[in-house]
C-alpha cells in the first residue's frame, strides 16, 4: 500500500511547449507495474487550453471545478462544467482548457504505453479556441 499525503507532491506549472496560458498541474498518482495509470488534478486559467493532442490508450476527464471547453479535431467546441466526465478515445485528437472568462479544473487520468500517455502536436490558435 502507497498513501501520497495531501501536500506532499509539488504543484508544477504547464509547460509552454504544450499549454498556452496560466495552467497549475497537481500530480496525483502514479501506478506502479504491472498497472499504468497516471492522474492528476489540472486548473486552467480563463482562456489557458492544452495544445492539440491524443492519448495511445484514451483519457478520462472530471471537471471538479469552474467551467471549460473541449473539441475533438473536425467537431465543434463543447462546454463542460463542474460534475461532467469526458471519455477521451485512444487516438482521438482534441484540446480541452477553460472558458474564456472562467477557470476550470479537472482531473485527468490516462495509461501509458511504452512509457508515453499523450502525443503532443500544434498549438490551438486563438482563431480555433474563439470557435
Amino acid at each position: 500500500m502507497d498513501i501520497q499525503r495531501s501536500g506532499s507532491q509539488p504543484s508544477g506549472k504547464g509547460s509552454a511547449e504544450w499549454f498556452t496560458g496560466m495552467v497549475r498541474i497537481d500530480p496525483l498518482f502514479e501506478s506502479h507495474d504491472p498497472a499504468r495509470a497516471g492522474g492528476a488534478s489540472v486548473t486552467f486559467e480563463p482562456g489557458a487550453r492544452t495544445a492539440w493532442h491524443s492519448h495511445p490508450l484514451g483519457q478520462t476527464l472530471i471537471v471538479t471545478a469552474g467551467c471549460g471547453r473541449i473539441q475533438r479535431w473536425g467537431g465543434p467546441i463543447e462546454e463542460i462544467r463542474s460534475g461532467d466526465v469526458c471519455w477521451i478515445p485512444p487516438g482521438e485528437k482534441h484540446w480541452h482548457g477553460a472558458a474564456p472568462t472562467t477557470a476550470m479544473t479537472h482531473i485527468a487520468i490516462q495509461e501509458y504505453l511504452d512509457g508515453k500517455a499523450a502525443d503532443w502536436m500544434e498549438k490551438v490558435s486563438d482563431e480555433q479556441y474563439q470557435g
